[in-house]
């Protein structure tokens, strides 16, 4: 997932998204409420982690403003405030659940999960092209059976490709969708990791390239 994280906090917010990253998810940070709702008006963003008190504009009022913008961006507060009062405040202005700092890692990521298996927007079944597949739950890619072993960014890169598998997709939306925004050098190294991709599928069976260039345009997965 494209997930932003509104914290001004630094203590917690490049921790945790150093975490997440490692579970292959796309992340940026803001420190205020008014950059977070400036940031979430891209549309890319499938979840928000959210701090409850923000500079500028409190957690309470992005999510209200957010909800009031129809926005389908999945909701996680976080806060400090473990009282049931401010469970409810959270819950009622449009967030998908509510976590107590400090928290574990490892219980963020099982709530996010639970927040995908319910979010329409977010599939976590097997993708299969062919003899390719790759199982989000798990991280795992295979050809004709074969594990690939990809790096963190070869593999959203191909989910990418299976999630859109009759596109045409250009290197300017793979930057977009799978690039941190303050990043300026990936649009520059798409090229290369497909190139690494398809090497590795190659090497696992494949007898032709899978990720077909369109001329001009982009790429493409080859119908199978």
């Amino acid at each position: 997932m494209r997930i932003l994280i509104v914290e001004d906090d630094d203590r917690i917010a490049k921790p945790l998204a150093e975490y997440l990253r490692r579970q292959h998810h796309i992340v940026d940070i803001t420190t205020d409420g008014l950059e977070g709702w400036e940031w979430s008006q891209s549309g890319l963003y499938e979840l928000i982690l959210l701090d409850l008190m923000l500079p500028k504009l409190d957690g309470i009022t992005l999510c209200q403003r957010l909800r009031g913008a129809s926005s389908n961006a999945l909701i996680l507060m976080l806060t400090a405030r473990d009282t049931t009062g401010d469970k409810i405040i959270g819950l009622d202005a449009g967030a998908d659940d509510y976590l107590v700092k400090p928290f574990d890692l490892k219980e963020l990521a099982a709530r996010i999960r639970a927040l995908a298996r319910r979010s329409p927007q977010i599939r976590p079944s097997i993708l299969i092209h062919g003899d390719l597949q790759l199982d989000p739950a798990c991280q795992q890619v295979t050809y004709a059976g074969n594990i690939l072993s990809l790096t963190p960014k070869e593999y959203m890169i191909l989910e990418y490709f299976l999630r859109h598998p009759n596109q045409v997709v250009t290197r300017s939306a793979i930057f977009d969708k799978l690039w941190e925004f303050d990043n300026s050098s990936g649009e520059g190294s798409i090229k290369t990791h497909i190139t690494n991709l398809r090497n590795k599928l190659k090497a696992a069976g494949s007898s032709e390239d899978l990720i077909e260039n369109i001329y001009g345009i982009g790429y493409r997965l080859r119908h199978q």
